[in-house]
């Protein structure tokens, strides 16, 4: 299994190979060895796009070389988005499966390696020509899948901490977003399942639950009786929040029941919309301790004019009180946060203003899209498209505002006391810094090769309440912690968005 793009894709590749060692599949990390090989690809953008598409080809290539009965199979976004295209473009592949289709991937594991064996191996002659067989291409239009307690699930994340998928799909309208019609509606799953999960991750030695869905302050709102999707502005939202039952599950009553759950372990909340936030969701993630104080809240502009041309149900103003509230109600917050940089329209003037709001606001994390022009997509037909060479030039504007005030806070840190979570024991290639890059979050960090000499010899690295796996900031701490478990340091140091401590 070749898994690619979010941690949402992540979930749906623990459960694929879940499912296959279920029905008594042995899984092996040497594609040469494999006699089925799955590609679980992303489609986000295009380049998350063009990855897919080059594992792909190359998968299919080595298989020509190490293994040519091996079955390829093709499953993830791409497929669902161009389930007509890909079987004529794509011969080489065996499979291609949809979101529905996860759960039933030993059949479909089976179907492309007897469909594999019928096919001419590259390089041998036949004895007479005969026409390939189409690729079998299994994908739903409209998704339902979601997953539940019940269904067979191989972690592929360290011991100590786990991604849980509260929800899938999406409801909202933005112009730019080709989710909706990749991953279909909003669809929760039912709150004591997940609280059934969570349970278990804790009892093997789970430290942090990371929530996840595409709108995880929507969780619960298709549940209600007579549900209508319309319902993505503030105002709506309000109001069909208060209407809601006691009883009904929600994003506030599922985070209450995880945080009463025994043990020592963080929930943190990713992918929420600034729409859906209420004072109710901000009184209780500041009662509720186990709750990371840290928020994912993509805003994606702030420029009144750009937000009403990216459907985003919000104005600048709007997201300026929310901000004001969140930091208010829960003191300590790190807020993160996304930004879409070239988007149709966006004059030199409407960039200006969102640049003198990320300086401003000095969010705690934060990162940045160049806009990527989607076919199927309302902002692709759009006027007024940007330049790649001015996107590029204002991505690198705002990332050099947003590593300054990284500095400040980094520095402001010096001092203090905070609890970590430690991840892995570092090595020299790791203390050269690292460029991260995330289809979800955009550019986060650039290498800085000056913070070699901060961090020589023998360090741990590990996380803080504000540094999601994978997408945030690391703390590089001297010496060795116990690996999967929490520890208090002391910042000694810092560097662009990493921070240097000790053990206390």
């Amino acid at each position: 299994m070749i898994s690619l793009g979010c941690a949402k894709n992540l979930v749906d590749a623990e459960v694929m190979l879940g499912s296959l060692m279920a029905d008594g599949m042995e899984i092996t990390n040497e594609p040469a060895e494999a006699d089925a090989l799955i590609v679980n690809t992303c489609s986000f953008i295009d380049s998350a796009q063009e990855e897919s598409v080059d594992t792909i080809l190359e998968s299919s290539e080595l298989r020509s070389v190490q293994q040519p009965g091996q079955a390829l199979i093709v499953s993830g976004c791409l497929p669902q988005r161009f389930r007509k295209e890909l079987p004529k473009l794509m011969p080489e592949v065996d499979a291609f499966m949809g979101v529905d289709q996860i759960a039933e991937v030993s059949r479909i594991v089976r179907e492309a390696m007897a469909h594999r064996s019928t096919q001419p191996v590259e390089g041998a002659r036949p004895a007479r020509k005969k026409k390939p067989a189409a690729p079998k291409s299994e994908i739903n239009m409209r998704p339902q899948y979601v997953p539940d307690v019940e269904t067979p699930r191989f972690r592929l994340t360290p011991q100590h901490f786990a991604y849980v998928k509260i929800a899938e799909g999406c409801n909202h309208p933005c112009s730019f977003c080709i989710i909706p019609r990749m991953r279909g509606s909003h669809r929760s799953r039912q709150q004591a399942d997940i609280v059934a999960e969570a349970k278990e991750l804790i009892a093997q030695g789970v430290k942090e639950l990371n929530l996840i869905s595409q709108d995880s302050t929507y969780y619960g709102m298709d549940l209600r009786p007579g549900h209508r999707r319309t319902i993505s502005s503030p105002e709506k939202f309000a109001r069909a929040n208060a209407d809601l039952p006691e009883d009904a599950a929600t994003l506030c009553s599922l985070l209450r029941e995880l945080n009463a759950i025994p043990g020592d372990f963080w929930i943190r909340l990713l992918y929420t919309h600034p729409a859906h936030w209420t004072d109710e969701l901000i009184q209780t993630i500041a009662e509720c301790p186990k709750v990371a104080r840290y928020v994912d809240m993509p805003l994606q502009h702030i420029h009144d004019t750009m937000l009403e041309r990216m459907r985003r149900e919000t104005d600048g103003q709007y997201i300026r009180d929310l901000i004001a509230r969140i930091r208010e109600g829960i003191p300590g917050i790190a807020i993160r946060t996304t930004f879409i940089i070239g988007f149709p329209g966006e004059t030199e003037k409407r960039f200006e203003t969102l640049l003198d709001f990320i300086r401003d606001t000095k969010f705690e994390r934060l990162g940045v899209f160049a806009y990527s022009k989607e076919d199927g997509t309302r902002a692709g037909g759009m006027r007024g498209q940007i330049p790649v060479e001015t996107k590029d030039a204002r991505c690198a504007e705002a990332m050099a505002a947003q590593r300054k005030i990284a500095r400040a806070q980094g520095k402001a840190l010096i001092g203090k006391k905070l609890n970590v979570l430690a991840e892995k024991l570092a090595t020299d290639q790791d203390l050269q810094g690292a460029d991260v890059r995330s289809w979800e979050h955009g550019l986060i960090r650039d290498t800085n090769r000056r913070s070699a000499k901060l961090v020589d010899g023998q360090y741990t690295i590990a996380r803080g309440e504000a540094d999601a796996p994978d997408i945030d900031g690391r703390v590089y701490v001297q010496g060795e912690l116990p690996v999967g478990d929490f520890s208090w340091v002391r910042v000694i140091g810092h560097t662009d968005y990493d921070l240097i401590a000790e053990p206390v």
